[in-house]
């Protein structure tokens, strides 16, 4: 019998003649024909595509941070209670969130999520994770309705903030933001998918409901920040984390955009508040990070990764939860998470930071409010057909948010290449 975490919504729970897959199997498959997850080989992943044949796109960050979900759950097999195991992922299924939990970054990365949502602000806002949420739910070609039709735990584990986008409100008369930082998105679901999220919370009960879809207040943009996220979601955070920590170290590396001198100027003092043996390794893996032969720095990288997958644990977060899936999360000790978080930082400060890939930032930025305001004026003269059609549909039934979300989707669909080529198109002479 099917379990409640296994149905989909459109509730088609028969596999092809003589189809023997897990319903995991099915959707990792799924996840990976995708035209989105194909689109990802084209997007920037921090830098630009086609700048260097070395750098990691979206698509290769995914396929890394799979190995590394695949990785985690054999750890834990290993090493957490007997009582604890049935709970965990299977390696599908770990390979499913991880392979789709970028499929919905706009072009540009960061600096084009930052873009669309100002876009956006009158429309329910814009959110990469959200967007992700959309494209496997709604959006991609497998069902006419449901976009992948996933299994419901697998939409749980795509869930990193299972919460809906605070109101917000767009600025009258400002067409363009000045600096976008003060736009900053919040980490949440559209509203206009507020279906789909009851639909794969249905199953918990009202109180552990409440519990899971807790939120901090913020003062300020983006005016508020989700607390939970579910069992699988975390594991899969945390691939992503080493993957962005380590692997995006890695190309700083290669590539001259992280000297020595700054890795040290940044790290040591990290390594002066760790625990003698880990301070030691780390002393041992910076000089082969740095060495000239290539095989020492990949072991260093390699050990990096180790670090984190061997002191992986479940902890239990929302002790007051009845649903287990909810109660735990995979976390890292003290200093282990204090040591991802100092090389994300690395990553960020001395790469992300560099003036030359702000300035590219920007470009690409202003490149996609130039492209959202051009289709929002002409939509019926530069949409393509079948994206024009949905958007009269909602114009007629007088929904301009919707039509809104539909050239949003469009423009989020869109990989680098595609978004410069159009830009060329309509404002380079």
């Amino acid at each position: 019998m099917t379990s409640h975490w296994q149905q989909r919504r459109s509730g088609d729970p028969e596999n092809r003649p003589g189809d023997l897959r897990s319903p995991w199997q099915r959707d990792r498959a799924r996840v990976l024909h995708s035209a989105a997850f194909r689109r990802l080989q084209s997007k920037t992943q921090i830098m630009n595509v086609g700048e260097n044949d070395f750098y990691r796109t979206r698509l290769t960050h995914s396929l890394e941070a799979a190995q590394i979900g695949a990785s985690l759950i054999n750890q834990l097999q290993q090493v957490c209670a007997p009582e604890l195991k049935p709970m965990l992922p299977d390696l599908n299924l770990m390979e499913t969130l991880c392979l789709a939990h970028d499929i919905g970054h706009p072009p540009f990365g960061h600096g084009g999520e930052a873009a669309l949502h100002f876009k956006m602000l009158g429309s329910g806002g814009f959110e990469g994770n959200g967007q992700t949420f959309r494209i496997v739910g709604k959006l991609e070609a497998y069902h006419p309705e449901h976009g992948m039709d996933l299994t419901r735990r697998s939409l749980l584990g795509l869930l990193k903030y299972p919460v809906l986008m605070p109101q917000l409100q767009a600025p009258k008369g400002l067409e363009h933001p000045g600096s976008l930082a003060q736009w900053k998105p919040a980490k949440a679901l559209f509203a206009c998918d507020a279906d789909l999220l009851d639909w794969v919370l249905e199953p918990l009960s009202p109180a552990d409901r409440e519990l899971f879809q807790a939120v901090t207040p913020l003062q300020q943009a983006p005016w508020q920040k989700s607390i939970h996220k579910a069992l699988d979601a975390s594991l899969m955070e945390l691939a992503d984390d080493i993957a962005y920590g380590v692997h995006d170290l890695e190309d700083a590396v290669v590539t001259g955009t992280l000297s020595e001198s700054q890795w040290h100027a940044h790290v040591d003092t990290v390594i002066n508040q760790l625990p003698e043996k880990l301070a030691q390794l780390m002393q041992d893996l910076g000089h082969q990070l740095f060495a000239r032969e290539h095989h020492l720095r990949k072991n260093a990288i390699g050990a990096l990764v180790n670090i984190f997958v061997t002191t992986v644990r479940l902890e239990e977060v929302l002790p007051e939860a009845e649903e287990s899936l909810i109660r735990f999360n995979a976390t890292l000790p003290k200093d282990e998470a204090y040591l991802l978080k100092s090389l994300k930082d690395v990553v960020f400060e001395h790469v992300i930071n560099e003036p030359s890939i702000q300035q590219l930032r920007y470009r690409s930025q202003n490149m996609l409010l130039d492209l959202f305001t051009a289709l929002h004026t002409e939509p019926l003269r530069l949409l393509p057909r079948n994206t024009r059609e949905r958007w009269q549909n909602a114009q007629q039934d007088q929904d301009k948010t919707a039509a809104d979300r539909i050239l949003c989707d469009y423009v989020a669909g869109m990989t680098d290449d595609y978004a410069e080529r159009m830009y060329r198109n309509l404002f380079v002479v």
